[in-house]
């Protein structure tokens, strides 16, 4: 078991539900002061997005700082390095698409993440039947490969995605792609699918928009990922002490 997956079982464990940002990696200069202001207000762990050109889960909060992060020159190389140089003390996920790991080469993607300190990474384009590369180049390092379940996920499918997944399994509250949205979507119908299948802890993302929503989420699975209603706030300027304002009131 990785590190990533074994604490997150000790938050569970210890009754605390998880609380997990998202934050688009370059998106304003000094986007390492808002990944540690997320820490600060309680955050479980940090999902950092790699910008990527051409993104398929991404709604229109997350291409537009994708857009701005890749304007400012930012690189997977470049994040990986600031991320080593700030460890922050709780677990970071990346986020991107398989095209970047494919382009560095997958076992250097997976070596350079290692050193970098990040202990999963979600790529929402990489499928089950495509990723034995992926699984053989991160076999013998502390990375975890989070992976997702959709609201039309087969049960045949969920059981698979099961069986394979680690760390954590991101459940998708909605048929789409990410934003803000007004309520929780099909969240429990699709957590009480997956547990049917594993006993890994499971987060309920895409849509989670404010606090109510995520302690909805929290009822049901074992934690929630906030992502575009926090990223939009970035993109509008807010600093790393509002950052950790509107953290705190997603943390229980």
């Amino acid at each position: 078991m990785n590190s990533l997956e074994r604490r997150l079982r000790e938050v569970r464990d210890e009754g605390r539900k998880a609380f997990v940002p998202y934050l688009m990696a370059g998106v304003v200069p000094d986007w390492m002061d808002h990944v540690e202001a997320l820490v600060a207000a309680g955050a479980t762990a940090v999902e950092v997005g790699i910008p990527f050109s051409d993104p398929i889960l991404d709604g229109v909060v997350i291409q537009r700082a994708a857009l701005q992060s890749l304007q400012a020159g930012t690189t997977p190389e470049s994040v990986l390095a600031e991320l080593s140089r700030r460890p922050v003390g709780v677990p970071l996920v990346v986020m991107t698409y398989f095209n970047i790991f494919h382009h560095l080469g997958v076992s250097r993607s997976a070596r350079l993440l290692a050193d970098a300190g990040v202990a999963g990474v979600i790529i929402p384009d990489l499928t089950l039947e495509e990723s034995g590369p992926w699984r053989e180049a991160v076999e013998n390092v502390d990375l975890d490969t989070v992976l997702l379940v959709a609201p039309s996920s087969p049960d045949e499918r969920v059981a698979k995605i099961a069986k394979q997944a680690q760390g954590f399994i991101y459940a998708a509250s909605r048929m789409a792609v990410t934003g803000i949205a007004s309520d929780t979507g099909e969240a429990p119908r699709v957590v009480e699918r997956v547990r049917r299948h594993s006993d890994l802890p499971i987060y309920v993302g895409i849509g989670i928009s404010t606090p109510d929503q995520a302690r909805r989420a929290y009822d049901v699975a074992d934690g929630a990922i906030v992502g575009s209603a926090l990223v939009d706030r970035l993109l509008a300027g807010m600093s790393p002490v509002e950052t950790e304002a509107f953290a705190r009131d997603f943390v229980l």
